[in-house]
C-alpha cells in the first residue's frame, strides 16, 4: 500500500508540476486576476482551495513539532497548493520505516 501510495504522489506532484509550469508560459495569472476574479466559478475555487489548505494545515500542525517548520509549510501549502501537498505527503511517505503503514503515515508525529 505504501509504495503504491509513494508512485501515486510522485505522479500527481509531477503532473501538478507540469500543470503549473506550462499555465504560466501561456497566460500571466497576475494580468488575468481582474477577469477571473469576476467569475463566480473561480471565486467558489478559491475558497474551496483554502479550504483544503485549512484541513491539511491541521495534519500538519499535529505532525511537525517545529513552529518553524509548520510557518514554512502553511506559506508553501498556500502558494504552492496541491504541489506543497504532494511534497508533503510524500515526504511523510519516505519517512517511514519499513514495517509502518498508514496507522503511522497520519498519526506518527515528527522529530
Amino acid at each position: 500500500m505504501i509504495t503504491a501510495l509513494k508512485v501515486i504522489f510522485s505522479l500527481l506532484f509531477a503532473w501538478m508540476c507540469y500543470v503549473v509550469i506550462t499555465t504560466c508560459l501561456q497566460s500571466n495569472l497576475f494580468k488575468e486576476w481582474d477577469f477571473l476574479g469576476s467569475i463566480p466559478w473561480m471565486r467558489a475555487t478559491l475558497w474551496d482551495f483554502y479550504a483544503n489548505v485549512f484541513v491539511i494545515f491541521i495534519w500538519v500542525c499535529y505532525k511537525e513539532k517545529s513552529i518553524a517548520l509548520k510557518i514554512l509549510w502553511l506559506i508553501l501549502l498556500v502558494t504552492l497548493g496541491s504541489i506543497a501537498s504532494c511534497a508533503y505527503v510524500l515526504i511523510q511517505l519516505f519517512r517511514l520505516k519499513p514495517n509502518e503503514g498508514l496507522k503511522e503515515l497520519f498519526g506518527k508525529k515528527n522529530g
